[in-house]
């Protein structure tokens, strides 16, 4: 099964890109791809093909929103149909008002929908909003969870390891050069499913406390899953505050279920924010909340604007994806957790045959592979501490070599082109690769 891969022509257009792009790429995200960024020429389906010509069974899916597979006929279509009529109205159009009830009718907090172009757009919409709502300055965040690159939020997402303060909470760590200076002033940061630092913080500084913001799963590190009860707590802690709870469902949304993870826990959060997934690799993100709270931006008394805001392209793939995700024949979510399922059993009875204590964790349609010699991650700590990235990296590396792809990050995404017989080729692979390994 090996490819013998060459990566000649994607290094010479890499070291092409160097004079041109900063870093050879648009998104520091993809710095992290070995040998070096590789550039592809064609998707289909569940693969994905290089210019060297390397087809890989695919399970980064451009980092998510591939929830339909690469190049789906449907959703091409009706974006080409579309475009026909136009891009860009600077005024309003038919399909995003559909688009926003379909988006109504499958998301339970979504009393009120706007669209922009990406989740970082999304989440600083929900702050400025849960802001003015609340008539507070304070929010919550977690370590290890990335809600956007902007100023407002870059904390914490991939920081080193500091000791806790005594109520729990963590200080600030900005995760880029350049950030504004006290960027962080109206940030709390935690560590998430810990129920009693959550009660300290809100003992100590609830009256100025506008939002708790949280990933329901924790996707972006190792897809940790909420404690019993825990997201629940969350929930209980922003009532009694008065304050807003804020799900960022870019993940998460319309993959572990057709109403996010809101619907899958029933849980339902005052404000939530979407992208990825809400239309099948085309741009855009979505804020949804309760009506009260929306109506402020209706109103014009909280500014949210966009040029690219509701496009006719990414319209028309959101109303289309919602279509999709609601056809009880085409049973998307159905076949995403049961491919998913399938393929994390396969790797848990082979990390059970030959003892390499992997954690393999998450709902099925999204899931993470980590090296932790069978020790439990239930937070950002527990991932740092216990996680081998070395051998990750010698795995992902190893899985590409024989026509695999996975994301270096550890998280796994699947989509409804993948078939039980990509499944079987992976486990053989990462079998075979597994076997060679030197643990």
């Amino acid at each position: 099964m090996d490819q013998g891969n060459s990566f000649d022509i994607s290094n010479e257009f890499y070291n092409r890109a160097l004079n041109s792009l900063a870093g050879g790429v648009n998104s520091n995200v993809r710095l992290a791809e070995a040998p070096h960024p590789l550039f592809y020429e064609t998707a289909k389906g569940s693969e994905i093909t290089d210019v060297d010509g390397n087809t890989y069974i695919d399970y980064v899916l451009g980092q998510g929103p591939m929830i339909f597979g690469h190049s789906p006929k449907f959703l091409l279509e009706a974006v080409n149909k579309a475009s026909e009529s136009g891009q860009l109205f600077a005024g309003q159009h038919l399909l995003e008002l559909e688009a926003a009830e379909a988006v109504k009718e499958l998301v339970p907090n979504a009393e009120l929908v706007r669209f922009a172009s990406s989740g970082t757009e999304a989440v600083e919409a929900a702050f400025r909003l849960a802001r003015a709502y609340t008539k507070r300055n304070k929010i919550i965040k977690f370590e290890g969870q990335y809600h956007g690159w902007s100023d407002s939020v870059l904390f914490n997402t991939a920081s080193p390891l500091s000791t806790p303060n005594p109520n729990g909470s963590i200080n600030a760590s900005a995760m880029s050069q350049g950030m504004a200076e006290a960027s962080d002033s109206n940030l709390i940061i935690l560590p998430w499913n810990d129920f009693e630092a959550v009660v300290s913080t809100f003992d100590q500084n609830g009256g100025e406390i506008a939002a708790v913001i949280t990933e329901p799963i924790m996707c972006n590190t190792n897809c940790i899953m909420p404690k019993p009860g825990y997201l629940e707590h969350l929930k209980e802690s922003c009532m009694k505050n008065n304050s807003l709870l804020i799900f960022d469902e870019v993940i998460t949304g319309f993959r572990v279920s057709s109403g996010g993870a809101q619907k899958l826990f029933n849980i339902t959060p005052d404000l939530a924010t979407f992208a990825k997934a809400a239309a099948g690799g085309y741009p855009v993100s979505i804020l949804t909340g309760k009506r009260e709270i929306m109506s402020m931006i209706g109103s014009g008394e909280v500014m949210h604007g966009g040029t690219l805001n509701a496009n006719v392209m990414s319209m028309a793939a959101t109303k289309a994806s919602m279509e999709r995700l609601s056809d009880k024949e085409a049973q998307t979510n159905k076949k995403l957790n049961d491919l998913g399922g399938s393929l994390m059993k396969g790797l848990k009875e082979i990390n059970a045959r030959l003892e390499l204590g992997m954690l393999i964790q998450g709902p099925g349609s999204v899931f993470a592979v980590s090296f932790t010699e069978g020790k439990e991650v239930f937070d950002y700590r527990s991932h740092v501490e216990n996680s081998a990235t070395d051998k990750y990296s010698t795995f992902v590396t190893g899985m590409m070599q024989k026509g695999i792809r996975i994301n270096s990050r550890g998280i796994w995404f699947l989509s409804e082109s993948h078939t039980a017989q990509d499944i079987q080729k992976t486990l053989s692979a990462a079998s075979e690769v597994l076997e060679s390994m030197a643990f």
